[in-house]
């Protein structure tokens, strides 16, 4: 790989950034570019019209509007206040597909009061960098006296929004109970309000907000491009992380059946990785990958990765490309592994080109090698 260097000076802290990276794809030699060295763990991404992209940097609780040709970013006011650091802060982000039209932006992030920790999910309307006509449309129970696992991934499709919640780490069988929010894939209409059919709409005791149960940190949504096929990717303990087909009330298995073992080396529950009723993962990792961030390509920059899944992996670190026909991984190729970044998110720009988001600190910009920007 070939490196070039440069420092900036943000206030009084240098930073230190890599300009450029060519690197070796199965498409040939790709470039690696930072637009960006000034994000402790850049969660969420999305991209407005003017050009600008919405980032959150979750460890700090903060969400700016990030100018990609100037790389100067810009701190949005009037956010709701964020708690938790080790697991939790500020989340994922996504506009409303009617954005132009309506201005609706959605992003989860955690809170914390007397009875602890939990989830909670808003949308607003951003003018002039403020943050304004905030509605909170969800807040998952219960609570939890630590930071847990919080999943806190969202998706939009056709008037309705998915999000996802783990299980609070500590709090394993959450997932398997209908009285609760924890280990959930959870879905409402775009303004708030509960589907009429949910899954467990008028089931006695169930929280009518869910969409699938089992789970145990989903971190990554995503629609298959073109279909009604929602694809999800969660943490496992050791071992044992998934890329699953999410349909409406069934049960992913957590922490019945699994493919990786507890952090001791002990089996989880019984040992087992299959049983009736349980949904089967469409692919799993072994060893852990730490799946974080999930995107289809939709780019013309890359017509041979049309429509494949982009993964961040944060203790492989690396970004995970995988190719999917009819609901099942074809192939799987894994970039960047030289550099060992703990790739948080990724996106498709409206360039065509990937974006990946990279804890402690930037966010990159991938083209092919004989495409040049600005």
């Amino acid at each position: 790989m070939k490196y070039a260097f440069w420092f900036i000076l943000i206030g009084s802290r240098i930073c230190f950034a890599q300009q450029s990276i060519v690197f070796d794809s199965e498409l040939g030699k790709l470039i690696g570019e930072p637009i960006s060295d000034t994000f402790m763990v850049p969660y969420g991404m999305a991209f407005l019209p003017n050009g600008n992209i919405l980032v959150s940097d979750r460890y700090h609780g903060k969400m700016y509007s990030l100018n990609p040709l100037t790389k100067k970013r810009t701190l949005i006011k009037n956010l709701p206040k964020v708690s938790g650091q080790a697991f939790g802060g500020m989340m994922d982000i996504v506009l409303h597909p009617e954005y132009q039209r309506n201005g609706w932006i959605y992003f989860n992030y955690t809170i914390k009061n007397e009875d602890g920790y939990t989830m909670a999910l808003d949308r607003a309307r951003i003018k002039a960098n403020i943050m304004v006509d905030r509605q909170k449309l969800f807040e998952a129970s219960p609570r939890y006296k630590d930071e847990g696992h919080f999943g806190s991934s969202v998706v939009l499709k056709d008037g309705f929004i998915y999000f996802s919640m783990g299980d609070f780490y500590e709090l394993k069988d959450s997932a398997q109970s209908l009285s609760n929010h924890l280990g959930k894939i959870l879905r409402l209409h775009d303004d708030g309000r509960v589907p009429k059919d949910n899954p467990y709409v008028g089931t006695q005791g169930a929280k009518p907000e869910i969409w699938s149960i089992g789970h145990r940190n989903p971190q990554g949504l995503a629609f298959f491009p073109g279909t009604n096929q929602l694809y999800e990717h969660e943490h496992g303990p050791k071992g044992g992380d998934e890329i699953n087909l999410i349909k409406p009330g069934k049960n992913y298995g957590w922490p019945i059946i699994c493919y990786g073992i507890d952090y001791d080396g002990q089996p989880i529950g019984q040992g087992i990785n299959e049983k009736e009723g349980l949904e089967q993962p469409v692919y799993y990792y072994l060893p852990s990958i730490a799946p974080c961030g999930i995107s289809f390509y939709t780019g013309s920059e890359f017509p041979q990765w049309k429509n494949n899944l982009f993964i961040g992996a944060l203790a492989l670190k690396h970004l995970n490309r995988v190719e999917i026909a009819n609901s099942k991984v074809i192939h799987e190729e894994r970039l960047f592994t030289d550099q060992k970044w703990r790739v948080r998110s990724v996106k498709t720009g409206p360039d065509g080109f990937l974006y990946i988001g990279i804890d402690k600190g930037r966010i990159m910009r991938i083209r092919p090698s004989n495409i040049r920007v600005g």
